[in-house]
């Protein structure tokens, strides 16, 4: 038996310790989990964040209905370690999946950037698998990456999935398994299909469902009427980059929201599930390599995707629970996607020591109205190059550290006071920044996070130039200049 196996046999057993023997019906259901996964959403970029051009009235109702979090976090700025995060509840440094797969680098940059898993590790124990042990099925539809076909999430435990990849409109994305499309049908609209199907499919028992979609991440690409309607909009506010095919593709993820929680009502399951929204990294102003328009804008938060400013890991959170989850309730304690995980189990009724080692903890005590979580800090590991240089970060109250590891320099912000973190405190705080340091590192150790190296063959005037990471077995050759796609 691996230990993959033990971890779920003990989880049945913590669930019903009379395993083996008739179980009795419970008197009331454990509750439905439905988790909503947008893919480069900006924290504002919805309009109960604040954004002033996007329409997104279906989550803006959810919002109303539950929780809305100001300070939530992606485990990591780009997708595949912060969806490793949230299947798993463990950090992308502990894992070993520390960029998107397979990820890019610089040949000749100052750093050479430690190796990732190009796949979720088969031994990573998933909530699929865990959900499933108290009685859950479980869904996974849409963008997946995190490895290839045999990772698939049926190999991770879900019992239902369909990945897609490729673009927004069919043709021109696929699906796996195969599945016969319309020509021009929308993906946002398939994958909202595929999740309204298992929701009619598994209406008597407790599921857990995966939405993950693919928008808004680029190529930019909507639907005709709908872009038509924000290239005529006026006044188009200032401050934000008001990219009609942009807005276009947001209202799209809220209008699959929408038909979900419709839905749930509609089948009288909507008082007994939790709904989710959240995204796995910051939005995107510009492609990395500088290639193409501006999509949107982060302000006020600094930066973008693929740094460790807040644009580029501050997401937006929504949890609905009917009865458990104060209607309009707004909760500011800094959360991260690793607690997503926890927060099933407890949700299940599952008790989280039975898994391995976790790095999340509930989010059930601020659910329902405890402003605490005995947590001391939140941490990144982005070891590689993206729109800034490989780096570590460090949440501990109202302070941040960054720690850039190139050329070894910190900068400390004060989030409360300075949101877009403009005002460098590392050299007026100076114990501080050497204790948020010294706690980084200690993280870093204690989850073996992997570090970068000096590059022999820097080269200064060629450091600017992207290649994506070969995989396993495949050959170098760094004499290729073509820039890859994101």
């Amino acid at each position: 038996m691996t230990i993959k196996h033990a971890v779920i046999l003990a989880a049945i057993l913590v669930a019903h310790p009379a395993a083996g023997h008739p179980l009795r019906a419970e008197a009331k259901r454990s509750p439905n989990i439905v988790l909503i996964l947008a893919d480069d959403m900006g924290w504002n970029d919805l309009a109960c964040y604040g954004n002033r051009f996007h329409e997104t009235p279906n989550i803006d109702r959810l919002a109303k209905q539950g929780m809305r979090f100001t300070n939530a976090y992606a485990a990591c700025p780009v997708c595949s370690p912060t969806r490793a995060s949230i299947v798993t509840g463990r950090y992308p440094a502990r894992i070993g999946v520390t960029d998107f797969i397979p990820g890019h680098w610089r040949p000749w940059e100052k750093l050479v950037v430690p190796k990732i898993h190009n796949e979720l590790p088969p031994s990573e124990v998933t909530f699929a698998e865990m959900l499933k042990s108290a009685g859950y099925v479980s869904a996974a539809f849409g963008k997946w990456h995190l490895g290839g076909a045999d990772n698939y999430p049926g190999h991770q435990g879900f019992d239902d999935f369909i990945v897609t990849g490729g673009r927004h409109f069919s043709p021109r994305f696929r699906t796996t398994p195969k599945v016969p499309i319309e020509d021009g049908t929308y993906l946002g609209d398939f994958l909202t299909d595929q999740a309204l199907r298992f929701i009619d499919q598994n209406r008597e028992r407790p599921f857990v469902l995966f939405l993950s979609h693919y928008a808004v991440h680029i190529p930019l690409e909507a639907k005709p009427a709908l872009i038509n309607k924000y290239k005529n909009k006026q006044p188009k506010p200032d401050g934000f980059v008001n990219n009609p095919i942009y807005a276009a593709m947001v209202e799209h993820v809220d209008e699959s929201v929408g038909r979900v929680t419709e839905h749930l009502e509609k089948r009288n399951l909507a008082d007994n599930t939790v709904v989710i929204f959240f995204s796995d990294n910051g939005g995107l102003y510009q492609r990395f390599d500088k290639q193409g328009p501006p999509v949107m804008t982060n302000k006020p938060l600094r930066d973008e995707k693929g740094s460790l400013y807040e644009g580029g890991i501050r997401e937006p959170l929504i949890v609905r629970w009917p009865g458990k989850v104060a209607a309009g309730s707004v909760c500011d304690v800094p959360v991260t996607s690793v607690d997503f995980f926890p927060t099933m189990l407890n949700i299940a009724g599952l008790i989280d020591q039975v898994t391995p080692k976790l790095d999340g903890v509930s989010l059930i005590p601020l659910l329902t109205g405890n402003a605490k979580l005995g947590r001391d800090a939140i941490y990144w590991h982005y070891p590689h190059y993206h729109h800034t240089t490989p780096a570590g970060a460090i949440r501990r109250g109202d302070y941040k550290l960054i720690e850039y590891f190139d050329d070894g320099r910190v900068e400390l912000y004060n989030l409360n006071e300075d949101i877009s973190e403009m005002n460098d405190l590392a050299g007026a705080k100076p114990d501080l920044a050497r204790s948020l340091r010294q706690q980084l590192a200690k993280w870093r150790n204690s989850v073996g996070a992997k570090m970068p190296t000096k590059n022999p063959d820097y080269d200064p005037t060629r450091a600017h130039e992207w290649k994506r990471r070969p995989r396993p077995g495949q050959r170098k050759n760094v004499k290729t200049k073509k820039k890859p796609k994101l």
